[in-house]
């Protein structure tokens, strides 16, 4: 049964008279604890934040004044006590806890600073098991949720980003601040509460390999408000939530305008493509629209690769992503800037090219400091009406798969090597995926079909208009190679591919029709070979 609430209305403003204040991060503190004082605000402190308070000069009074009784237990108990906590959550306009508060001599706290321990940051740090549960937060949470669920009396600041907002109130309020701000800022720790117990519980299910936890929570912080989402109707913000993976969350923008929604969509999508490419082997670019590689290439320069994998279809490349595996070059800084581009995403930039990249000033350019593995594991989640879907991350690699030739004229080595490099774009492709590689480059891409066959089709017809927009008198697929991110239920995918000119075929096989497919491969005199792994990616 729901408790019964007793109807008594909120004052609009409470005057801020005596503050709490228990934070771990001390940035900026001082400076706001100064400026409290100066408005004659009595300061309460726990720890290591009140030595710091004292250290610079003002007067501040220990929570064990209050509560009567020390520190305990290496600081995990200090403020769990009812003089604190019925401090925060009496109804001082309620008579039985205004009689509750004097009879026990309790004062009641009008503002609360606390932001909690660096759970986060120590559970990344890759600290073991006892101390990254030491850096779980109790009395922390357990002080704002008390204030934020009495906000109707008392101002809960867990961001130091705040304060200065806090200052402006109190100033605009004559030492007050209102209802609706209270409000505020009561949202706002709340959403940092959930978000930090995600985390915990998160890497508890992690730490113990629980799979499927029956109860899963996400969380994360807002990294900055879009002008709109996949559509100009629709709202949309970027959340980030800690995890260090090298990409467009962790990202350095060098220049450019702001990132859309679609540009960070699609910016994810050309850099996890990227990294499943080693920089020590070759330079690889991967050129991507709407999510789905328009052209991917290894070369001798990034210069070569890019130019490779333009040739694949140098229409769609318009107005796309380019992502690389290697820092950013004036040689290849030259040629992408050729082409409208909207973002760049590189491990670095040389100086020069970051000059070059400069001249157009709208060119989002990115650098991360380093790669995705794509061997992590990791958690991918997408909403469905009434729910959540939640998968592993798909990070199986071609390198680490078992190749099975299943036709009787095996691939040539220069074929083994393309169908590897085929198969590695196909897993960044929508499916039903269907990837033309020739000589470590694309040279046709078909995506996001209902039907395999389709998607050979289309593959091999963006092929056709590739060659003729480059004056060549066949196209690239003759004498290619192909990939499929799933098996082909029927021969008629594969033959379409066999009349592009495909000579090898790469596919995780496991259909009913599977004999079928390899007869007709053999009739081709084609070689095909299994890796009995799917990557479908919807």
């Amino acid at each position: 049964m729901a408790v019964a609430a007793k109807n008594i209305p909120a004052p609009d403003l409470v005057p801020v008279r005596r503050a709490l204040l228990s934070v771990f991060d001390k940035t900026g503190l001082i400076d706001f604890a100064r400026a409290l004082a100066a408005a004659g605000v009595e300061l309460i402190s726990t720890g290591g934040t009140a030595k710091a308070i004292a250290e610079a000069g003002m007067a501040v009074r220990d929570v064990s004044e209050l509560t009567g009784f020390p520190e305990i237990m290496d600081g995990r108990v200090k403020t769990l006590h009812p003089s604190v906590h019925g401090a925060l959550l009496g109804v001082r306009d309620d008579p039985d806890h205004a009689k509750a508060m004097h009879d026990h001599n309790i004062e009641p706290i009008d503002l609360v600073v606390s932001n909690l321990y660096p759970f986060e940051e120590v559970r990344r740090s890759g600290a073991n098991y006892a101390s990254i549960v030491e850096n779980i937060d109790i009395g922390g949470p357990a002080m704002i949720r008390a204030s934020a669920k009495n906000h109707a009396y008392v101002a809960i600041v867990t961001d130091p980003g705040d304060y200065a907002s806090v200052l402006n109130a109190l100033e605009m309020n004559f030492g007050s601040l209102s209802l609706d701000f209270r409000k505020k800022l009561a949202a706002k720790a709340f959403a940092r509460t959930a978000s930090y117990d995600a985390a915990i519980s998160g890497w508890f299910a992690e730490a113990l390999e629980i799979e499927h936890p029956t109860w899963r929570a996400f969380g994360g912080r807002l990294d900055q408000i879009m002008r709109y989402g996949e559509n100009p109707h629709q709202g949309a913000g970027f959340y980030v939530d800690g995890d260090k993976r090298p990409g467009v969350a962790t990202a350095r923008q060098l220049q450019g305008k702001q990132l859309s929604y679609n540009n960070i969509n699609d910016t994810d999508a050309a850099f996890e493509l990227v990294g499943e490419f080693d920089p020590a082997r070759s330079a690889a670019v991967a050129i991507i629209k709407h999510a789905n590689p328009c052209g991917v290439a290894e070369g001798a320069s990034l210069k070569a690769a890019y130019a490779k994998a333009l040739a694949c279809d140098p229409v769609s490349a318009f107005g796309g992503i380019v992502a690389m595996n290697r820092l950013l070059d004036a040689e290849a800084a030259e040629e992408i800037v050729k082409t409208f581009t909207e973002v760049i995403i590189a491990p670095g930039a040389s100086e020069e090219a970051v000059q070059i990249v400069a001249a157009k000033k709208n060119l989002r350019l990115l650098v991360t400091s380093g790669l995705p593995d794509p061997r992590t594991v990791g958690t991918t989640v997408r909403s469905v009406s009434g729910g959540l879907l939640v998968q592993g991350r798909d990070n199986a690699v071609v390198d680490d798969l078992e190749l099975k030739v299943v036709t009787k004229r095996a691939p040539t080595p220069a074929e083994m090597a393309d169908l590897k490099f085929a198969f590695r774009i196909a897993k960044h492709v929508k499916s039903n995926a269907i990837v033309y590689a020739r000589d470590s480059a694309t040279v046709g891409i078909g995506a996001g079909q209902m039907s395999r066959v389709d998607s050979s089709r289309i593959a091999a017809r963006k092929a056709l208009d590739a060659a003729e927009a480059a004056g060549l008198s066949e196209p690239l697929t003759k004498g290619s190679v192909v990939a499929s991110d799933a098996f082909f239920p029927f021969a008629d995918g594969l033959l379409s591919a066999i009349e592009a000119g495909a000579t090898a075929v790469i596919q995780p096989g496991g259909s009913m029709r599977d004999d079928d497919v390899i007869a007709a491969a053999d009739e081709h005199g084609i070689a095909m070979v299994f890796t009995g792994v799917r990557h479908f990616r919807h």
